[in-house]
């Protein structure tokens, strides 16, 4: 018997024992609410959602335009996201410094970007709203 104790009579008494310790450790564990379970995880999806995403569409204008943001202009751009969301915009021109910014306000997707110079004739199509920061 590795491991088991021969002080046993019974099954019985070896399973109350190690059953009973079990859940004395369980037991003895820090008690956490339903409620503070659901805001945890409410926390966790906000921030996620909080995080603005760049289409490889995106990502691939930045590159070709040699657009590099700042982590400040980052935030502005989030900010101005959150703001075309409150207004219930679901394809938004964000107009920050130079750029332009085509964004799925939903999604929280940037679906494309440009200098504002670049724009053919400063034509944007297939948006319901625009947000200049």
């Amino acid at each position: 018997m590795n491991g088991i104790e021969k002080n046993f009579t019974s099954i019985q008494q070896m399973a109350d024992r190690y059953l009973t310790q079990k859940n004395e450790v369980a037991d003895t564990g820090a008690k956490v609410s339903f409620e503070d379970v659901l805001r945890q995880t409410k926390d966790i999806r906000e921030a996620d959602a909080a995080t603005l995403k760049f289409s490889k569409h995106a990502v691939m204008r930045l590159a070709d335009r040699n657009i590099n943001l700042s982590s400040e202009q980052s935030r502005r751009l989030e900010t101005g996201v959150k703001k075309a969301g409150e207004k219930g915009i679901h394809d938004s021109l964000v107009l920050m410094d130079s750029l332009a910014f085509i964004v799925n306000v939903p999604n929280k997707t940037v679906v494309t970007a440009m200098e504002q110079n670049e724009t053919d004739k400063n034509i944007f199509t297939n948006i319901d709203g625009a947000v200049i920061i």
